[in-house]
């Protein structure tokens, strides 16, 4: 199977944050970050799911599929959060730690606005470029709150299958009871506006290339 230039580069920036990871393990006998390897799997879904929904020609076969990669999505910019953990390896250099978590947040951002991209020209193709456009809006900020859902209250993708019921709980409690999560809004507002802007120079870039 031929591989296209966007999955080389992804294929690429994975080998390097693996090894960044690897020679860590070796060079202080910790194991610390090996969490963002399963971190970097977990975003890689999203994109493997994008590349198929990029060749779906059925809007039934569309929105079946789009919810699958909707949940999984928000793992692939999640990364960035894991900046947190820069100053708890004290046994590597800081400015090691600092590049390996930013090869691993660039490559869960670039995952992210491939993927967006796959699946904005399918609902263009299939529906309209408005309609591209809004869902993209809404999946900013959907990620956004995703992004609070799995650093905050450390749910995960999988729980929407291992506990639905108490993921669920605690979705429809933040929605009924908007005021009492402020924190939640403020997240989704910032990090959705974030990732709108990251996705709107991508596009950019994209078009001045093709022109």
């Amino acid at each position: 199977m031929k591989l296209n230039k966007q999955t080389k580069i992804i294929l690429l920036l994975c080998t390097y944050s693996i090894v960044l990871v690897v020679f860590r393990i070796f060079y202080t006998k910790s194991e610390f970050y090996l969490f963002m390897v399963w971190n970097l799997f977990l975003a890689i879904i999203p994109y493997v799911l994008g590349k198929y929904l990029a060749t779906i020609f059925s809007k039934m076969k569309l929105l079946i599929t789009l919810p699958i990669w909707l949940v999984f999505l928000p793992n692939a910019p999640y990364i960035i959060t894991d900046l947190v953990h820069l100053h708890q390896g004290t046994k590597m250099p800081i400015w090691y730690d600092l590049i390996l978590i930013l090869t691993y947040a660039f490559t869960g951002m670039l995952i992210f606005v491939i993927s967006l991209n796959d699946v904005f020209f399918v609902i263009k193709r299939l529906f309209s470029i408005k309609k591209a456009w809004f869902f993209t809006v809404f999946v900013v900020f959907l990620s956004g709150f995703g992004i609070y859902l799995g650093r905050y209250l450390r749910w995960n993708s999988w729980d929407l299958i291992h506990k639905p019921q108490y993921l669920l709980n605690d979705i429809f409690s933040i929605f009924m009871h908007p005021t009492n999560h402020p924190k939640t809004w403020e997240i989704t507002l910032i990090y959705g506006l974030f990732f709108l802007v990251v996705f709107l120079g991508f596009k950019t870039l994209k078009e001045k290339q093709i022109n």
